[in-house]
């Protein structure tokens, strides 16, 4: 399953770029909330990845890795989530993420379920790995892959279907 879809990539000197990057910024501050209504919702739906994989698939490296690194932070500066213990690895699996999204749009040219299924897997593989290295636990640094497969599902079909939502824009 794929549709073509106009891919972007804006850079820094662009003024859409701090805009786009602000949106998404915005949704990657409000799926959290949300998410976290549920018990566990924040490890189980992993939502604070969502809009940063739409961010840099559909408007390039630039606007990704800029909602990649603000959304965390943001987020744990006004509501104390992710935690500081867990902020940096967070971090890391967000610029990675943002870094396969954008070489995935760039690869494949439209968007696609396969391209989205090699994106969470770049990410969450590498992630996963990282995390363990930085932690020290592999128990912990395969949390997404114990709990976070939903999330992970999200990602895959909802991004689909937002990006071709959004083919157009």
């Amino acid at each position: 399953m794929s549709t073509t879809t106009q891919l972007y990539s804006y850079s820094l000197s662009n003024s859409k770029t701090y805009l786009f990057a602000a949106l998404f910024v915005i949704g990657n501050l409000l799926l959290p909330q949300l998410a976290h209504l549920i018990p566990q919702g924040g490890f189980i739906f992993l939502p604070i990845y969502f809009f940063t994989l739409i961010a840099a698939y559909k408007y390039g490296i630039h606007v990704g890795i800029l909602t990649a690194l603000l959304s965390p932070l943001a987020n744990n500066l006004l509501f104390g989530m992710p935690p500081a213990a867990v902020l940096p690895a967070i971090l890391v699996k967000s610029v990675i993420l943002a870094i396969a999204a954008a070489m995935a749009a760039r690869h494949f040219g439209k968007v696609s379920i396969l391209a989205l299924l090699l994106t969470i897997l770049a990410y969450q593989v590498i992630g996963t790995g990282l995390e363990w290295a930085m932690s020290g636990s592999l128990y912990a640094a395969l949390q997404d892959f114990r709990i976070g497969v939903p999330g992970m599902l999200i990602q895959l079909v909802g991004g689909y279907f937002l990006l071709k939502a959004v083919r157009k824009v």
